[in-house]
């Protein structure tokens, strides 16, 4: 009889929206919010060994930046509210969007770095 082979790893987005491990699916990415935990505890992948640094905030900040901006410029060329409606708005969208997406980032940045087996500083040697 054959034995049953492991599932097959989650797709680098499915472990990020769900805390994934991005080697076998089990849960438990995350330790609190935007902090990884130390290991996974279905097959002991070590979350320490990436290293996701501030890449995952850089991305936001240009992707959230440019989409408040732009509808900044519209609602500004469309109604021209006073400054201070501009400021109630599109602060605490681009903090509260820039929050809420760096998790998703963060695991999405670690998913992506395990599955292509990205390392920092490597010389591949080539014939």
């Amino acid at each position: 009889m054959p034995e049953p082979s492991a599932p097959p790893p989650p797709a680098p987005l499915d472990a990020a929206l769900r805390g994934l491990c991005p080697r076998c699916g089990a849960p438990g990415l995350f330790a609190s919010f935007l902090r990884f935990a130390d290991r996974c505890a279905g097959c002991g992948l070590d979350y320490r060994a990436f290293n996701v640094g501030d890449g995952a905030a850089a991305f936001l900040i240009l992707i959230v930046g440019g989409l408040v901006s732009l509808l900044a410029i519209i609602v500004e060329l469309k109604w021209s509210p006073p400054l201070i409606v501009h400021l109630l708005l599109w602060l605490p969208l681009t903090i509260g969007l820039t929050v809420l997406l760096l998790r998703l980032a963060k695991g999405l940045l670690l998913a992506l770095e395990y599955k292509n087996a990205a390392r920092e500083g490597r010389f591949v040697k080539r014939d």
